[in-house]
């Protein structure tokens, strides 16, 4: 069941949200894929994913109530995944999850049979969008450059370069999803 599960990690500047974003707009209308909504110690407003806005206690204290199935911090947010998201799997669905590339061990100690999905990119195409972005100084972005390029990915995860087209990074995506999904019936 778990191998549903898709934990989907990049580092900043792959296109990861944009990836996950392009899956929800063409996923065929059929509720093969669930994703997975993160609860996160951001505003609401401060844009990006639709995501549930907790402050830091309040997480802390969910967090203490064995709320999540997963949990992290990154970037100096925690982010988590609330048990309900996943219920959908016990329904024979895929959950797509917006993971981290850090809590990647803990994830697969909870879920050893997920389906793992690395999104990548090219070092210059990942420094020219990050440097787009303005949040972060140049020394900044070649620190974040610098651990990606050390980050491996385990053994049987799925590589997509997400380097061109969004089309073609959504529609690999879709491939695994796929394959997962048929697999189901078999």
């Amino acid at each position: 069941m778990s191998r549903r599960l898709v934990y989907v990690m990049g580092p900043s500047g792959v296109g990861k949200d944009s990836v996950l974003d392009w899956l929800k707009a063409h996923a065929p209308a059929r509720p093969v894929v669930h994703f997975a909504r993160r609860t996160v110690t951001r505003p609401v407003n401060a844009g990006g994913e639709d995501h549930e806005a907790l402050c830091t206690d309040a997480f802390e204290q969910q967090t203490q109530a064995d709320a999540f199935a997963l949990h992290w911090q990154a970037n100096g947010l925690r982010y988590g995944v609330r048990h309900g998201q996943l219920a959908p799997l016990r329904q024979g669905r895929c959950v797509l999850v917006n993971g981290s590339r850090g809590h990647l061990r803990q994830a697969l100690e909870a879920y050893p049979d997920m389906t793992v999905v690395h999104i990548t990119a090219r070092p210059e195409t990942v420094r020219h969008r990050l440097l787009g972005r303005g949040r972060e100084t140049a020394d900044e972005v070649e620190a974040r450059l610098q651990r990606a390029q050390a980050f491996v990915a385990p053994p049987g995860a799925h590589r997509i370069e997400n380097d061109g087209a969004l089309q073609d990074a959504g529609l690999a995506l879709w491939r695994i999803v796929g394959r997962l999904d048929a697999s189901a019936g078999a």
